[in-house]
This record gives structure tokens, sequence and C-alpha cells, in this order.
């Protein structure tokens, strides 16, 4: 087991572990013990009470977050050249089609996000062992298979992400930076949150939203009560 340094076990020994913190109180403690020296991210992992092996219980979504995530997005279009120019002015960084396919069929994953057009999808079956393990497969439920290319991409941009429930019924997402004041972090915490009570399945019975923890890179977790956004 790794050998925590001074400023971790300083940071450890800030975060009650039986207590449940209100988004606010997290959001201002992450911040305080947060010690990289690089622009750590801010995540959420909220434990719901689902069997994701059954399909009518499998939470699945997409959010935008007020304050975006921090981060740049690369986004490719894989459209065809009637909508490249539409693509390039909502700010995709790579524009394309067959190029881009050969690329991935490659190897190449150096994107983000992939958004792409109905008529597009059945190029993109046989690329499913390269972009399904990355998360990377356009989905019509998301917004990523769209006639609408330019608002897919500008979302994207703008601070647009996916969620989806694991195998263990845990939903994980980056919701912005170290930088971000508590503020902004508390505003896409609860957007998200918000978001996925909206979304409890019928067939889920008990308690919904088991646990929420808040962290960032390398940061102990600190819970978050539960019963966050619920009322």
């Amino acid at each position: 087991m790794a050998r925590l340094t001074k400023k971790q076990k300083e940071a450890r020994g800030k975060v009650d572990r039986n207590k449940f913190y209100s988004l606010e109180e997290a959001s201002s403690l992450l911040k305080e013990i947060t010690t990289t020296k690089f622009d750590a991210s801010v995540d959420i992992a909220i434990r719901l009470g689902v069997d994701p092996r059954k399909a009518n219980q499998m939470v699945r979504g997409v959010v935008s977050l007020p304050h975006g995530t921090g981060k740049d997005m690369k986004v490719l279009a894989l459209v065809t050249p009637d909508k490249e120019d539409e693509a390039k002015e909502a700010g995709a960084d790579y524009v394309g089609l067959d190029e881009y396919l050969d690329k991935i069929k490659g190897g190449w994953t150096d994107v983000d996000v992939i958004v792409t057009m109905p008529s597009i999808m059945g190029k993109l079956g046989p690329l499913g062992r390269v972009l399904g393990p990355r998360g990377l497969m356009p989905n019509p439920k998301t917004g990523t298979v769209t006639m609408d290319v330019a608002k897919a991409v500008s979302e994207v941009k703008a601070g647009k992400i996916d969620f989806k429930v694991d195998k263990t019924g845990i939903v994980h997402a980056p919701i912005g930076k170290a930088s971000f004041s508590a503020e902004k972090i508390v505003g896409n915490a609860s957007e998200l949150i918000t978001t996925i009570v909206k979304m409890k399945p019928t067939a889920s019975k008990g308690t919904y939203v088991k646990s929420i923890f808040l962290s960032s890179t390398m940061s102990p977790s600190i819970p978050v009560d539960p019963k966050t956004n619920q009322k």
C-alpha cells in the first residue's frame, strides 16, 4: 500500500467520514483539500439503488452543466460534405468522414466525443470494438446522432456530458475543475443530481440515491448528504 504524503494525511484529517456534508460544505472543503500543482478535475460518484443488469433499471442520459466541465472537449464530427461547414462553424475540432474512419480503424481515438448523422451509423458499426470500450460510440439517446450537427457540437463544447450507471450501480461524472469557485461546483453537481433523481426507474424499489461522494484528482472523497436535491 502506498504511503500517504504529509499533505494527503492533512487532507484526510479534514474530512469527517461520519458526517454527511451539504453540497455547499463539500464544495468548499474540496477546494481546501485539493493540493495538486495542476488544475485537478472535480468528480462526483452517485451510488443508485438499481440493478443495471436489468434493462428497466438502466439509468443513462445527458445533462448540460451550467458552468461547463472546465475541459476543452475535443469533438470529431463524422459528416457528409454538405454538413462540414456547419460542423466547423459550431466548433468541431475534426471534421470529415472516410479519412477519420480509416484513422479510427488504425486505433486513433484522440477525441472526447464523436458526433455524427443517422446515415453514417452503418459505417460506424464495424468500429464498435474500438469506440465502444472508450465510450465514444455515438448514440441517439445522448444527442450525438442527429441531423442538427451544429447544435450537437455546440452543446458538447458548452458543457453537455452524458452519464451512465456502471455495472456496480454507480454514476461517475466529471463536473468541473478545482479552479472553479465553490458556487460553480455546487451548480454543476446540483444539476446532475437533479437530472438523475428525475430519471428514477419505476422498477427501482427502496432507496434510490444511496450515497454521493465528491472528490478531485488525488484528493480524499467527501460524503455528501444523499437526500440532496430530492425535494
